[in-house]
């Protein structure tokens, strides 16, 4: 009997999205993963040799990429950052939009043009990095997890590079969006020997793919 797929799905707001097109596809998971008191990590899937993993983003495309999951679900913000040749992004699932951006104190009177060297806050540090490279400008990025909006006000950094989506956040702690590095949406994501070895992995990527289609045409 060949081994249950393991899926990855990232906790958060994609998740709440990914939901409802996984489960058009088969992807249903067991009652407890809906359980806000579980502390579970994996579960089973309905009807199906799948379980699922749910864990950090940045952490969906580590399990994929290295093998331990088949197959996930994470934003392309995460795919770009980490560019690992073994992960392969089929099916641009079209949901989770949101955008990479830089951000700075609104009044910020410093001229990008005339600046070589910029201390940065971001969890993404190589988009970060190749961002302002191309800009001409020398970036050393301090690596936060969290709490982004705060760093530019105590003087950790002078600009972040974070997700963006309605920008209340930014407006809301004083900060402005000066410029975009990524357009971002979900992606399915699979490993590319899981994908040339495994057939359920490749009947998997078609039907998100005409799942995506259908939607987009209704």
């Amino acid at each position: 009997m060949s081994r249950p797929l393991t899926f990855a799905v990232p906790k958060g707001r994609i998740l709440d999205e990914a939901l409802p097109l996984m489960a058009r596809a088969g992807v249903v998971p067991e009652a407890e993963f809906h359980d806000k008191k579980s502390r579970a990590l994996s579960f089973a899937c309905e009807n199906s040799d799948m379980r699922l993993i749910r864990v950090r983003a940045f952490d969906v495309a580590t399990f994929v990429a290295h093998g331990a999951a088949q197959c996930g679900i994470v934003g392309s913000d995460v795919v770009e950052e980490f560019a690992y040749p073994d992960l392969y992004a089929p099916v641009d699932l079209d949901i989770g939009h949101c955008r990479l951006s830089v951000a700075e104190p609104a009044g910020q009177s410093e001229d990008p043009a005339r600046v070589s060297h910029l201390r940065v806050a971001s969890k993404y540090p190589n988009l970060t990095r190749k961002h302002f490279e191309q800009l001409g400008i020398q970036a050393e990025v301090v690596k936060l997890n969290g709490a982004m909006e705060l760093a530019p006000g105590l003087g950790l950094a002078s600009r972040i590079v974070d997700l963006v989506s309605t920008g209340k956040t930014l407006k809301d702690n004083g900060l402005v969006e000066t410029s975009q590095i990524l357009q971002i949406s979900a992606r399915l994501i699979v490993n590319r020997a899981a994908l040339k070895t495994d057939e359920r992995v490749a009947a998997l990527v078609e039907k998100f793919r005409a799942l995506v289609s259908q939607q987009q045409a209704a």
